[in-house]
């Protein structure tokens, strides 16, 4: 029987970040050993399409190692609203899910918590239907820039007003959609998805113009279901040539999340660890090829392919790090993970610099002004210059007080960073991790525990 609860209880008992890292008891964790074969949570990107597709084909789908972070039950209880049942997003269960192929109006305003992802995919899928949608969020949330999604809506045909600002809240009203031949100004997968997920329930074509190639997930899960999705020479193409049916997914897991761990072993002063079951999508993990060139050594093994979706699993071992100058093109494909690289950067002899990073300021925070200044109290060289983020590598004991802004990869960056000898970096808002990797704290202390 499915249940359709009015939210999802958060687990907070499951994340015990005052035994590791907090507010109160500074991080310092001296063992420098890692071992042992790990998992993380379940792909934050693939879980959110997933559950939006499931979510529009007739029928019950089942969804085994959904992320069951607070920004994956965001979408699920925002397409609870719009007329799907979705059962309860627990560790450990499958999620079934109860399509609505056409959306039902929601009764009440659609929040999205902390989750970008969750608000721009649901614009572009609520584009197609016609009756008017309030969405909004959390405090982060409604700073973030949205106009980048809504101007092409509109000019499909999607009536929105956010009140003279660029953010939440804002209303959406749908309807008949016209074809849509967009220039991209920033290369954005969000963008790229929502304006793709407007074709699929417009039933129009879309033409986009990428200046840079992001991560494909939607593009793959569209293919599966017969939709044409072709990319040619950064002119990607869609036509609503398919049908949404039931399906089975095991998600993978994240290679986001698993950046942090891998990150942990290649700073270990010895050890190698197993990360097992990861999705190794190539628009996903150009951040294995940063970490290469700054000398860690990381492989990946046991790669197969179900639903075209590539997985496998990363080992990585304790590494002597240099410096690493990432070109501005690479850095669509790494946005996410740019925290956590700038903190091996910090570890890594000689200066490193991460080019055109502006998009970071536009993040769940302002991430480039925080990593400058939460490198800086830590006592690591960092500034930005103009666009760019330039890192001082040092092997002097860290200490200082990080504010994440509520930022949940900064929050595990650091946390990560704080594992050297003799560190003392105290984390202002550890339980913010659990946005994307809810047990963190434990997964982490985990690497060293196995290696005891």
């Amino acid at each position: 029987m499915f249940t359709t609860p009015e939210k999802d209880t958060i687990p907070w008992l499951d994340f015990t970040p005052d035994v590791f890292f907090g507010s109160t008891i500074p991080f310092m964790a001296p063992r420098e050993r890692v071992a042992g074969s790990h998992t993380v949570p379940g792909d934050k990107s693939i879980t959110h399409r997933a559950l939006m597709l499931a979510a529009l084909a007739p029928g019950e789908s089942r969804i085994t190692g959904a992320l069951t972070s607070l920004d994956a039950r965001s979408t699920a209880a925002v397409l609870r609203l719009l007329g799907a049942r979705i059962s309860p997003v627990r560790t450990g269960t499958s999620v079934r899910v109860r399509g609505n192929p056409r959306f039902s109006p929601p009764p009440s305003a659609l929040q999205c918590g902390n989750s970008g992802t969750t608000t721009r995919l649901m614009l572009g899928l609520l584009a197609g239907h016609p009756f008017p949608a309030t969405l909004t969020g959390d405090g982060s949330l409604r700073r973030r820039p949205m106009r980048r999604v809504t101007g092409p809506l509109m000019q499909m045909g999607a009536s929105i007003d956010d009140g003279g600002r660029d953010g939440l809240p804002l209303r959406i009203t749908g309807g008949s959609l016209a074809p849509l031949d967009w220039q991209m100004p920033v290369a954005s997968a969000q963008i790229k998805s929502a304006l793709l997920l407007a074709g699929l329930t417009g039933g129009v074509e879309v033409t986009l113009h990428e200046p840079a190639p992001t991560r494909d997930h939607t593009e793959r899960l569209l293919q599966h279901f017969g939709f044409e999705v072709a990319s040619r020479e950064g002119i990607l193409r869609f036509a609503p040539t398919g049908r949404l049916v039931p399906f089975e997914l095991a998600v993978p897991g994240d290679p986001s999340s698993a950046a942090f761990l891998v990150a942990a072993a290649l700073l270990a002063e010895s050890g190698e660890i197993r990360i097992t079951g990861v999705g190794l999508n190539p628009s996903r993990i150009g951040f294995l090829d940063i970490m290469r060139q700054m000398g860690g050594r990381v492989t990946a093994e046991g790669v197969h392919t179900p639903l075209g979706e590539p997985m496998g699993d990363l080992v990585a071992v304790a590494s002597r790090l240099s410096a690493v100058d990432v070109p501005a093109g690479a850095i669509p494909g790494v946005i996410d993970e740019i925290p956590i690289l700038a903190c091996l950067a910090a570890r890594a002899s000689g200066t490193s610099r991460f080019r055109s990073v502006e998009e970071l300021r536009v993040k769940e925070s302002d991430r480039l002004a925080l990593m400058v200044s939460n490198l800086r109290a830590v006592g690591v060289s960092a500034a930005a210059e103009g666009n760019d983020l330039v890192v001082v590598g040092s092997e002097a004991p860290l200490a200082g007080r990080v504010v994440t802004g509520g930022d949940h990869r900064i929050a595990m960056a650091f946390a990560v960073l704080g594992r050297g000898a003799g560190s003392r970096i105290d984390i202002d808002d550890p339980a913010c991790a659990a946005v994307s990797f809810p047990g963190f704290a434990d997964a982490l202390e985990r690497l060293s525990q196995v290696a005891a």
